[in-house]
């Protein structure tokens, strides 16, 4: 079925991968996790678009789902058929998966042996946006990330049948770290959304009102506040970078991507003196190269 305007579901979905901070399925990899990267990061996309109202225009998404295309603004809804969708995937009694990028997903869940758990969580953290829109404590915020974030690096180690509790453990803090930093990018976009994934006790320490985030830039208490959670991401970075040297080959170019481009995102914010709220600051190409080759020389190697 073709949704209203031309606008193909999926096609929106796959195209906002050149945005990343990191690259997503870089062309120096084997064609294999190229293309299983590509639908997990395709799924991830969509359950993101549906959480947030990102859909193309047209309801083709919620047509494809068995939904009335007016369904595509009820977000709880779309949900609840995009989890049954994926029940499709994993081979439920309905017949095959309905959405292109769920069809797409199949074959590398078969032919890699994932577990429905990742998928479920990014799923779980989508409905958790659509109930909480703000975050107490910074544990709080760390378990939103456990659902919206850690099941992306779960993912990429079953994808290449690399995972070891170690290196989830590593994969984890890496993820939380990239998801802190999008956060702090997007404090101005977020708030829009009537959302503050600044944590509360954090907000009253450096004595930051919600009003101080809506403002066109940012003051001293929004910047000191900005410099502390990016300095808790690149803790967690830190923390997360020996994953890089305990792999070998092309997955560690990826994996040194992912923390090159984590890094670059929090050296574009502290460039920026810490004011994001005239947009999100973004690295340069260059910037996110030098962090990259950086990771490489620094990672410890193991094994």
């Amino acid at each position: 079925m073709t949704p209203e305007h031309g606008i193909s579901p999926g096609g929106l979905t796959l195209d906002k991968a050149r945005s990343e901070n990191f690259p997503v399925a870089p062309a120096f990899l084997p064609r294999a996790w190229r293309r299983g990267l590509m639908a997990v990061y395709g799924y991830a996309r969509l359950v993101d678009d549906i959480g947030d109202g990102d859909l193309a225009p047209g309801g083709g998404d919620a047509v494809l789902l068995g939904l009335d295309p007016a369904a595509v603004d009820d977000r709880l809804a779309m949900l609840d058929a995009f989890e049954a969708d994926l029940k499709r995937v994993f081979g439920g009694t309905d017949g095959p998966p309905r959405h292109p990028l769920m069809l797409a997903l199949q074959p590398v869940v078969r032919d890699h042996g994932l577990t429905p758990e990742p998928f479920l969580g990014l799923i779980e953290a989508n409905r958790q946006d659509q109930r909480v829109t703000r975050y107490e404590t910074y544990g709080d915020l760390v378990g939103y990330c456990e659902l919206s974030a850690n099941p992306v690096g779960r993912l990429v180690l079953g994808l290449t049948g690399t995972s070891t509790p170690e290196r989830i453990r590593r994969s984890d803090a890496v993820c939380t770290a990239l998801q802190i930093a999008e956060h702090l990018q997007d404090v101005a976009e977020d708030l829009a959304r009537d959302r503050i994934y600044l944590p509360g006790e954090d907000m009253r320490r450096f004595r930051v009102a919600e009003s101080d985030l809506g403002a066109p830039t940012a003051g001293a208490s929004v910047r000191a506040l900005v410099a502390f959670e990016t300095e808790r991401a690149r803790d967690l970075l830190n923390e997360g970078t020996p994953l890089v040297g305990s792999v070998h080959g092309r997955l560690r170019l990826l994996l040194a991507g992912f923390v090159g481009g984590g890094r670059a995102a929090l050296r574009a914010v502290t460039d920026a003196g810490f004011d994001v709220l005239p947009g999100p600051p973004k690295p340069t190409k260059s910037g996110l190269l030098r962090e990259v080759a950086a990771v490489l020389r620094t990672a410890p190697r193991k094994g």
